[in-house]
């Protein structure tokens, strides 16, 4: 199959439409905890999903599987554990700082660490530095974090102008929001670590037939588990601390309001629509990667500026910046705009390097 880089960045925007939109769904849950829709949508997203079209897309999945090396499976699972905190801290990333402000720090931090993390971690940085390439990527680098304190200063002068909170910022934090968009950007970035310790599954899955499209697959599988069991067990911990379980059944937990009788089958068809969302962003990441070609240098940047971008739209969408100044407002477009130019600076960089530059 001959690579088609148009309808590879196609994939891309698909998956960023999909990350920028999972969470849509899960603020439309009522009277669940967060522990309790967070791991319902996770059980779909990290779990069922991952497995469900591994299986019918792989040819021979568990042969394909059972043939990576313990070492293969331990480092991919690693990355999947620590990136897992990412995962779980995302979340509260959201409720904090909202779906534009979280999504676009958080998101910052994951392009640079994503994009320079590995020949950091391989002793290749300073070889970088010293080429081109390297040179317009570091630069790059910093003008992410020029768009970070952008829409950093924009989300503080918010906080200063907003008197009528919408429904999606009740819980607004400016401070601590910052601090937990940080570390999840950072242990976010560790999903591109799991999926270059796959490299060896992604050849074994072409060997034994699979479609272009879809080699990647199995390798979702193998760092999607490391980030299931860092998310069950800080949920679990959550649900036995504050006796939540019983919101599974309809039953509020001990202590809370009664504020009616809680939507079951309504939160637990939101939560799996929003898992299976979140799971969607990497089912179309592997499929556009594979259809780059010569242009893959450009996969982890376009997933991630589009995520920025339709993050942003729905922040709009939701009203999260009701309220607020015109130069508030420019801003957080200012912001946005600095990172998705960041993204293609930094793509530029990989390209250069892909050239030997």
């Amino acid at each position: 199959m001959t690579p088609n880089p148009l309808i590879g960045v196609f994939f891309h925007w698909l998956g960023g439409l999909a990350s920028a939109s999972f969470y849509v769904p899960y603020k439309k849950i009522k009277l669940w905890s967060w522990e309790i829709f967070w791991l319902t949508g996770g059980i779909f997203s990290w779990l069922i999903a991952p497995w469900i079209f591994a299986y019918f897309q792989t040819s021979d999945l568990f042969g394909v599987l059972g043939s990576a090396a313990p070492a293969t499976w331990f480092w991919c699972v690693f990355w999947g554990v620590l990136w897992g905190f990412g995962g779980l801290t995302f979340g509260l990333t959201m409720r904090y700082l909202g779906l534009s402000l979280g999504m676009a720090v958080a998101l910052g931090l994951t392009t640079v660490i994503g994009t320079l993390g590995i020949p950091i971690y391989n002793g290749t940085i300073l070889a970088l530095a010293q080429k081109l390439s390297g040179q317009v990527t570091l630069f790059g680098v910093l003008v992410v974090l020029g768009g970070i304190v952008l829409v950093a200063r924009a989300g503080h002068s918010k906080s200063k102008e907003v008197t009528e909170v919408s429904d999606s910022l009740k819980e607004f934090n400016l401070t601590k929001g910052l601090m937990v968009a940080v570390f999840c950007g950072v242990m976010s970035a560790c999903f591109a670590f799991g999926l270059d310790a796959g490299a060896s599954v992604r050849e074994a899955s072409a060997a034994a037939g699979t479609g272009p499209l879809w080699v990647g697959l199995p390798v979702l599988c193998m760092v999607l588990l490391g980030g299931l069991t860092t998310n069950l067990v800080w949920s679990g911990y959550l649900i036995l601390k504050n006796k939540s379980a019983s919101e599974w059944v309809g039953k509020p937990k001990p202590g809370a309001e009664n504020t009616g009788p809680i939507p079951l089958l309504t939160n637990y068809l939101l939560a799996a629509l929003g898992g299976v969302l979140w799971y969607f962003q990497f089912f179309f990441y592997t499929m556009g990667e594979s259809q780059m070609g010569e242009y893959g240098f450009s996969s982890w940047t376009l997933h991630m500026a589009s995520i920025i971008l339709f993050s942003t739209l729905w922040g709009f969408a939701l009203k999260e910046w009701k309220g607020t100044s015109v130069k508030t407002r420019a801003l957080v477009w200012g912001g946005i705009t600095t990172l998705l130019m960041s993204t293609i600076i930094i793509g530029y960089g990989i390209k250069l390097a892909a050239e030997g530059l």
